[in-house]
């Protein structure tokens, strides 16, 4: 079965604005004095560490961190777009553009490196398995209608009353106590004072209940 290819006017708009972003970046750092591949190296640079805070915002939300690195590539993608449209003189570029394109490398380096190691907000989520259903209450033995002759009956044939429910115990991985007990320390750390049970669910992002079970264990 054939397939038609149709062509997609804003993929095709796309394509042209970034080839043309893609050959300004590359002018300006063969006028700033990268030559040969390292003028090439430049405007992938750029566009790499865009799309990689734009990756980060798309996955984790808003992050300040993201929004930072993304604007720093906007930025020296429009001023390549605006130096090369006749503003500068690119054939005597001034000490400053030849300074930021010279330093350009570590400082996409850094945003490249931030941006693939932090720790999204969701960090100190551990995956909690599901609270244990309740046991269901045995039911409660049927009276005998005969008459009993004696009032007290022999210690081997007292029936068993059924126990009062109790609260389930509820079952915490190892895994994620030694986790809370990580997120406690640092908490203690850094104000000097025990971790309550609420702020202790917060960083952990589990059910009351869990929190409950793991402060219990914390103590």
């Amino acid at each position: 079965m054939s397939r038609t290819i149709r062509p997609d006017a804003v993929l095709v708009q796309a394509v042209i604005a970034g080839a043309l972003s893609f050959a300004h970046l590359h002018d300006l750092a063969a006028a700033a004095g990268q030559d040969g591949w390292k003028a090439w190296a430049y405007p992938i640079s750029v566009d790499l560490l865009m799309v990689a805070a734009w990756r980060r915002l798309r996955a984790d939300g808003p992050s300040l961190l993201a929004w930072c690195w993304f604007l720093v590539a906007l930025v020296a993608s429009l001023g390549a777009n605006i130096a090369t449209a006749g503003f500068l003189d690119l054939a005597a570029p001034p000490a400053l553009l030849r300074l930021g394109v010279a330093g350009w490398p570590a400082l996409a380096f850094l945003g490249g490196t931030l941006l693939a190691h932090s720790p999204s907000p969701a960090g100190d989520r551990v995956p909690v398995p599901p609270a244990p259903a309740a046991p269901t209450p045995a039911p409660a033995p049927e009276p005998n209608p005969a008459p009993v002759p004696e009032p007290v009956p022999a210690a081997d044939d007292t029936p068993a009353l059924p126990a009062a429910d109790a609260p389930p115990a509820v079952p915490v991985p190892a895994a994620l106590v030694a986790h809370a007990r990580k997120v406690a320390a640092d908490h203690h750390t850094r104000t000097g004072t025990p971790i309550d049970t609420d702020t202790l669910r917060a960083r952990l992002g589990v059910p009351p209940h869990l929190a409950d079970a793991i402060a219990a264990q914390l103590t």
